[in-house]
């Protein structure tokens, strides 16, 4: 593919994404012509859709997205339906893209799914699958902070407000009996909302004290000399909790049932494989993590990263039941009625197929 091609394929769909939404991902891109390549001959378009939007982070928490369009997954699934991506460094954003109608399905964290369902009174999203648990830690400047007790006065960031790292930090923060205002951050911490990607950077200029971050973040600061200070994992039972799920517009999954279905399907192969061969599903994330930002991780960052997540199809409901008190805990949200967030009958249908147990939505679903 020459380089105005894919400059063009890259416009075309940067120009669907709403404003606030492009200033938060910054590039997206269609499907690549080597994935159309693989697609079987004769293959038809599901539900006659020319393309079929998605969305993730460039995080190894997001590894399903990176892996599965790696391999091409999306693209076989979805036949001659172009699968077409666009990437975000934050919840919140995304949210807006897809109530946008800018995306159409896409991995994202938690909290920013409960928001954006709650603030809709129930009709903007569902989540039809689970992605990941874990990869999520504080990280801390050593000769700053030795102690829990030490962050208290101290510069924490978490990557944009209300997001799922940012509910969690202030959930742990109102924990330990300190106050901080939830909007500004001002308080007896300060929390300082910055992008994921410039993170590392604020850290090495002296201006943050750590941050409370997914992978592979937190490993980055490590590399800099940071500290894990706490594993979120370890304030949960058995050290499981959903850190991303898979979302859909509703009326997209009204219209389009067969679509999501196969995108679902995609999910479950490609966390089938990143479960059997996880070696070989690291390099393969590393390298569409290149293909997305234009550099790899290095091993000392992958390798620590890619050991604390793990990769699951159940959306692990009553975690995120937990995290909506967490929000309202933390002054981000009033006490949320998330009954009818779930829809998980497409996914329990392709892991019946597939021989695999059914997961549960905690009696969050619409049933």
């Amino acid at each position: 593919m020459s380089a105005t091609t894919a400059r063009r394929r890259t416009l075309a769909v940067l120009a669907t994404l709403p404003l606030l939404a492009l200033a938060a991902c910054g590039y997206g891109s269609q499907a690549k012509d080597d994935d159309i390549a693989k697609v079987a001959a004769g293959a038809k378009k599901i539900d006659h859709l020319g393309s079929v939007r998605i969305g993730y982070f460039g995080n190894l928490t997001h590894a399903t997205a990176l892996v599965g369009r790696e391999r091409g997954l999306f693209q076989k699934e979805l036949g001659a339906t172009k699968a077409e991506y666009a990437l975000f460094n934050a919840g919140p954003s995304e949210i807006e893209a897809l109530n946008a109608g800018s995306i159409d399905i896409g991995w994202i964290g938690p909290s920013p799914a409960v928001n954006g369902y709650t603030t809709s009174g129930g009709k903007s999203l569902k989540i039809v699958g689970g992605s990941a648990s874990g990869g999520v830690k504080l990280v801390v400047d050593p000769k700053k902070i030795t102690s829990l007790k030490d962050v208290k006065g101290k510069k924490i960031a978490t990557p944009q407000l209300g997001n799922t790292q940012d509910v969690a930090f202030l959930n742990w923060v109102a924990g330990q009996g300190w106050r901080v205002d939830p909007q500004s951050g001002r308080g007896d911490v300060s929390v300082v909302r910055t992008d994921n990607k410039t993170i590392p950077d604020a850290y090495k200029s002296g201006s943050l004290d750590g941050a409370w971050v997914p992978e592979p973040t937190a490993s980055k600061l490590v590399a800099e000399g940071g500290k894990v200070l706490l594993d979120e994992a370890t304030l949960w039972p058995g050290k499981k909790f959903v850190i991303t799920n898979i979302v859909v517009r509703q009326s997209f999954l009204r219209q389009h049932p067969r679509a999501v279905e196969a995108v679902l399907k995609a999910s479950v192969e490609s966390n089938k494989w990143i479960n059997a061969y996880p070696d070989a599903a690291k390099a393969a994330a590393n390298k569409q993590l290149a293909a997305d930002s234009g550099k790899a991780l290095p091993a000392n960052v992958l390798d620590p990263a890619w050991s604390s997540i793990r990769f699951t199809d159940d959306p692990l409901a009553a975690t995120l039941n937990t995290e909506a008190v967490h929000a309202v805990t933390a002054g981000l949200l009033t006490k949320p009625d998330l009954k009818g967030i779930y829809d998980l009958t497409l996914l329990n249908k392709v892991l019946k197929a597939e021989g695999e147990s059914t997961v549960d939505d905690a009696g969050l679903g619409d049933g």
